[in-house]
């Protein structure tokens, strides 16, 4: 858990909590967070060690709805955006605390992969970055497609781009309001290949920003 700044998709730019649940069975070969993959109790401890990490690990901690706002406070965390991302955050159900944090007068936003059920307020943002064909062998789900107020899609060649369209057939004409690419470890050939099909298509660039300026 720790404050800084969106670095993608249509929030590009936001001061924003992130909270990276622990766990994932998707498997994406490019994910730079895997050391959050693993749900392990032997690598549970303290929030204030989490907290404190210098380093990535897979450590991780425990608490409620009510603990995670308790230490936004204890922590002075300035921002009113909550990005809730992971790991796979829709393994849980978030329903409990969105629905604290938008009484609390934060705005909320889940990033999911789409292969789980979205469970959460209706007033959260949802950030669909459909992961096909990856390891862990789990489907994108229809529902969480057309729950997406957003779809950022991770894309280095052309057949990424293919599938995108072919999820996006299945929504007929339910289409989302903004359909964001996103070049895959900022690869030139995939940052050419993002902007022209964005130009084509009336999409959105974007830019995995957080890592060009060099913060978290």
């Amino acid at each position: 858990m720790f404050e800084t700044i969106q670095g993608e998709g249509v929030y590009t730019g936001l001061p924003s909590i992130f909270v990276r649940l622990q766990g994932c069975p998707v498997g994406c070969p490019w994910c730079d967070t895997k050391h959050t993959w693993t749900l392990d109790d032997a690598f549970l401890t303290s929030s204030s060690a989490v907290l404190e990490k210098q380093n990535e690990s897979e450590h991780f901690f425990n608490a409620n709805e009510h603990e995670l706002l308790e230490l936004f406070i204890q922590r002075g965390y300035r921002a009113k955006h909550v990005v809730i991302t992971g790991g796979e955050p829709c393994m849980y159900d978030l329903i409990p605390l969105t629905r604290l944090l938008h009484e609390q007068g934060f705005t909320t936003q889940i990033e999911t992969s789409g292969t789980y059920e979205i469970k959460c307020v209706e007033a959260t943002w949802v950030t669909v970055s459909p992961k096909v064909d990856m390891k862990g062998g789990l489907p994108i789900l229809d529902s969480a497609l057309l729950r997406a107020n957003e779809i950022k899609h991770p894309v280095a060649m052309q057949k990424h781009v293919d599938e995108l369209d072919l999820l996006l057939q299945r929504l007929g004409d339910k289409q989302p309001e903004h359909i964001c690419l996103q070049p895959i470890s900022q690869q030139q050939r995939a940052t050419d290949l993002a902007i022209k099909t964005c130009i084509q298509r009336n999409w959105r660039l974007s830019l995995q920003t957080h890592k060009y300026i060099g913060i978290e």
